[in-house]
């Protein structure tokens, strides 16, 4: 019997009540050329056995990362991901669907909430953090329209090497508010600096400079320069990081950053097909009213017993409708959640530890490279995790050599940067041991 969820009585009950005499009337505004004019062309149904046997086989042509060894970020990260975050993750009293409206009677929410805050602020150098965002990409457009706000100006700066996907998500929505983009161009794998003209960029009515470090590319940029440049002409820095960097790079904040925002996928989240993630935003503690999204303090009831509040939500649509200044935050609350634990787990030194193998080992990685026919390295400035390397070979056929043998290879940066053509994007995490570093080489060059 096929389901149905009302009877034929009960349909025609409804469309009496409504005045019609039947389901085809209901659609009589729509013009006829726009109209089915035929059933749905639909398989014929399956058994529960038989249709979960059949999503099996759809979802076995998937590839993911534990099949291949992976040599690709560019945004999405395979980080070592311990046992122990999906293992607490799973517990029924964190796997919930959303926040809870009436938070101050849910207080292991608010708390593991404040808890992540602190995280955050404690990487980023920054006084504030929010309860997170969709991802790294809507965390940057919320820097963008704070900064706007803050400054009363009307023009944004942004290097060419943030993100692609990042500057387009924000160019969507700051053109909606009529505001200008200035981009900034790049050289030597770097946003150009004081010495090759960013001072014709840095202007009076420039509300910010938006600076992603290690940048698109991999780089490591100046952030004080920037810093020291915008703030000259009263203006705000906004940097996007890539959180396990700062375990042992010196922090955003301390570097002059008034707004710090990213991704927290690295930080315990797998890679699972481009989310569910979440975007982190900190800022400093002038700018706290500014910040999209709900932020949790800690206070004390009347009895003296220790409590978790909302501190501040007055950005949020559900508290001023039409009026809210951000309809793009959304408190990714499980996924802040497995970031909390996993830099629970390792602690400063372990976080460390972390960063200075992803440094070791693309360095390592890089070099291997480097000796093989046809393969260069047109950048010398310094990197993380992530570097760029030309070759004169097509780089397609490079990667599908490397995926013929497993193996995920580089992003193709022509996609997003046409001048680079023939040059690959490649990321070496703490996941890639010697061994297999020297099989992409030895593939790379044509030995299996």
């Amino acid at each position: 019997m096929a389901y149905l969820p009302h009877t034929q009585e009960e349909e025609k009950a409804m469309l009496e009540i409504v005045g019609v005499s039947s389901t085809e009337e209901l659609f009589r505004d729509i013009p006829s050329e726009f109209r089915l004019d035929r059933p749905l062309r639909l398989p014929e149904g399956l058994s529960e056995k038989a249709a979960w046997e059949k999503m099996q086989d759809w979802a076995g042509k998937n590839k993911h990362a534990g099949e291949y060894l992976c040599f690709r970020g560019a945004g999405a990260y395979e980080h070592y991901q311990p046992r122990a975050v999906n293992h607490l993750l799973s517990r029924g009293d964190f796997y919930t669907a959303y926040t809870p409206y009436q938070p101050e009677i849910s207080q292991g929410t608010l708390q593991a909430i404040f808890e992540y805050q602190t995280c955050i602020c404690e990487l980023t150098g920054m006084d504030v953090a929010n309860a997170s965002h969709y991802d790294g990409a809507t965390a940057l457009t919320e820097a963008a329209l704070m900064a706007l706000d803050a400054t009363r100006r009307n023009k944004i700066a942004v290097s060419s090497l943030v993100h692609p996907e990042y500057r387009e998500t924000m160019g969507t929505y700051l053109r909606g508010r009529g505001a200008e983009i200035i981009t900034l161009p790049y050289e030597n794998g770097l946003t150009v600096g004081m010495e090759s003209g960013l001072e014709q960029y840095i202007t009076d009515d420039l509300a910010a400079v938006i600076i992603q470090s290690p940048n698109f590319l991999g780089s490591i940029e100046d952030l004080k320069m920037f810093a020291d440049a915008i703030h000259g002409k009263e203006g705000l820095l906004v940097a996007c990081v890539d959180p396990l960097s700062l375990g042992i790079l010196e922090s955003p904040g301390q570097l002059g950053a008034d707004i710090v925002v990213g991704d927290g996928q690295s930080l315990g989240l797998p890679l699972s097909f481009g989310g569910p993630y979440l975007g982190f935003m900190a800022s400093k503690e002038k700018y706290v009213r500014r910040l999209p999204g709900r932020i949790v303090g800690k206070t004390v009831d009347k009895t003296g017993r220790e409590g978790y509040v909302l501190t501040l939500q007055a950005r949020e649509q559900h508290i001023r409708r039409e009026r809210a200044g951000s309809n793009i935050c959304s408190n990714q609350a499980l996924c802040a959640l497995a970031a909390t634990i996993y830099l629970a787990l390792l602690g400063p030194e372990g976080l460390a530890e972390v960063g200075r193998q992803c440094l070791q080992k693309s360095h390592y990685t890089q070099q291997r490279l480097a000796v093989l026919p046809g393969v260069s390295v047109p950048f010398t400035a310094p990197f993380f995790k992530e570097f760029v390397v030309k070759t004169t070979e097509d780089t397609t056929s490079i990667n599908q050599r490397l995926w013929e043998a497993g193996i995920l290879g580089g992003l193709e940066l022509s996609r997003f940067y046409p001048e680079l053509e023939n040059h690959l994007l490649l990321c070496v995490t703490e996941m890639r041991s010697r061994e297999e570093i020297e099989l992409l080489v030895r593939v790379w060059g044509g030995d299996r």
